[in-house]
């Protein structure tokens, strides 16, 4: 996982590299310059010869890091027109050194530099100048920015956001550094009008900004590039925010390999109670995915009269089991001494798909089973809707994995609208005890003590039907593979829900790419699933 950092922790680290390491502040500003030099020129196809930048610099460090890059891009053999926004005698420290160098080697190395104080002067320029660029790189505002940009600032970055956006423009990347100018990089809401990156290159950790929408939505691709802050001082810091990388599945991946001695049991069994007589499709979606994503045995516990139809619609190697329903075809409160009976041959169960939760009845069966459960447990859907108002604890032995998107949130805790979804999360972990996967267009993972993980992968493509049903079967396939080979707690239930939400959102981000967006669905999703796991 990486840590997300606040601009406080940040310039904290950038402190300590400073002082404690005796790392010259101007030596980062160069080492970020040459980082973002060197991704440009990678996404050039290996050269900037010949190729053309504009570069946008305000008057503080982030444009310091604009006006050092300038430099290397025209000593490289690129033109560069860089326009600092202000002027340059009202600069200090490294900023104003590279300006000055700037400056120095004006027109002399294809480095050419302008103050532009108005809006005036931006149109003068605009409209003598015919050049068209192969890549804008906006460094005007980096972290430090808190309020909504002046006017004349905010028309400019419009100015070019539109002109991207006209049919047919002339192809050119925009480049923001270490975030988009005009978003507030500690909060993921929009506080104005902002850049609106292909790229964004950021330093040492990311920012919320840079990673939680909306505001993340204007990266672009996001590349975090290290500039030589050690990494105890990032680990050192207090932040509880994370990202998931791709390690962290890799390594789930290598824990739970197969061995050359496995079989079904090893390999984990599963227990997926869901269904109803109207949602037939739900369970069978869960059990399907569970199968599919790697645990050795799978039990589908569903209505009496889902049965038969489940057993038609789950994969030859799934096994189903009906139990005693009430007249509506769901799950009846009597059925609970049977499932939990059922349960104990199993590692892991998932409770909710397709459950239904309108009458009392199921309602007083999902507790009955969450509250006795014999295994960790996965709730969603119907079976989060029957818990409504949360009251119950997770523990480290027998853990709860919640897996609400934000309409069931809103139920769990009893609220009408949640605006902090981060720590809304962060809050419901810590006082229940439990695992919360908030699903949304960036999941996240709440743990108890505090640490939230977001999910970089994924797409609005699996926003369709069935979508959750497969997730929950996923997630309950990984925790049976690592409960096959560890005892349950806390930790390795974590870590083993960001690697599959880790994944699953890499099937769907394969599977869009397959099918395209608007037509793929949660069968596709699984079927994915297969290539992902086999490649990484």
């Amino acid at each position: 996982m990486q840590k997300v950092l606040t601009t406080a922790e940040m310039r904290e680290v950038d402190r300590q590299t400073t002082e404690k390491y005796g790392m010259l502040s101007i030596l980062l500003m160069e080492n970020a310059a040459h980082a973002a030099a060197r991704i440009i020129t990678q996404k050039l196809g290996g050269s900037v010869a010949g190729k053309s930048f504009l570069i946008l610099c305000g008057k503080g460090n982030n444009g310091g890091d604009g006006a050092a890059l300038a430099r290397i891009l025209g000593l490289q053999g690129g033109f560069v027109e860089m326009f600092v926004f202000g002027k340059i005698q009202e600069s200090k420290g490294d900023a104003l050194i590279n300006f000055e160098i700037c400056q120095k080697l004006d027109g002399q190395t294809g480095v050419y530099q302008y103050e532009i104080n108005s809006r005036d002067k931006w149109d003068e320029f605009l409209y003598s100048n015919t050049q068209e660029w192969d890549v804008v790189v906006d460094a005007i505002f980096g972290t430090g920015l808190s309020r909504p940009l002046d006017v004349w600032l905010w028309n400019i970055i419009h100015h070019i956001n539109i002109v991207d956006e006209k049919p047919n423009p002339v192809p050119r990347i925009c480049v923001s550094i270490d975030i988009p100018s005009g978003l507030n990089a500690d909060l993921s809401e929009l506080i104005g009008e902002n850049m609106q990156a292909d790229l964004t290159i950021t330093f040492t950790a990311p920012k919320l900004a840079n990673v939680f929408p909306p505001a993340s939505n204007f990266n672009g691709e996001l590349i975090v590039a290290n500039i030589g802050s050690p990494q105890e001082l990032i680990d050192n810091s207090p932040s509880q925010t994370f990202v998931a990388e791709k390690q962290d599945a890799q390594d789930w991946l290598e824990k739970t390999k197969v061995k050359t001695d496995s079989y079904k049991k090893t390999r984990g069994m599963a227990l997926i109670i869901a269904g109803s007589k109207n949602y037939s499709g739900a369970a069978c979606l869960a059990a399907n995915a569970c199968f599919s994503a790697g645990a050795g045995m799978v039990t589908v516990a569903v209505p009496q009269s889902v049965q038969e139809i489940a057993a038609i619609k789950v994969l030859d190697e799934v096994i189903t089991h009906g139990f005693s329903e009430t007249k509506n075809g769901a799950f009846a409160e009597d059925a609970a001494k049977d499932i939990l009976e059922l349960s104990k041959k199993s590692v892991v169960a998932a409770i909710g798909c397709g459950l239904s939760s309108s009458e009392a009845s199921t309602r007083k069966f999902v507790r009955e089973v969450v509250e006795n459960r014999q295994t960790p447990m996965v709730i969603d859907a119907d079976g989060l809707n029957a818990l409504a108002p949360f009251d119950l604890k997770g523990s480290n032995q027998l853990p709860l994995i919640l897996t609400p998107h934000i309409g069931e949130l809103n139920k769990l805790i009893g609220k009408k609208e949640i605006t902090d979804k981060i720590e809304t999360a962060r809050k419901f972990a810590k006082k229940h005890n439990v695992i919360l996967l908030l699903k949304g267009e960036r999941s996240l993972i709440a743990a108890p003590d505090g640490r939230v993980v977001i999910n970089p992968t994924g797409n609005a493509g699996i926003s369709r039907a069935g979508a959750g049903d497969t997730l929950t079967g996923i997630i309950t396939s990984f925790l049976a593979q690592t409960y096959a080979v560890e005892k349950p707690n806390l930790e390795n239930t974590l870590e083993t829900v960001i690697a599959a939400l880790y994944i699953a959102g890499l099937a769907g981000d394969y599977a869009a790419e397959k099918f395209g967006q608007r037509l793929m669905t949660a069968t596709d999703l699984r079927e994915c699933l297969i290539s992902i796991c086999a490649t990484m």
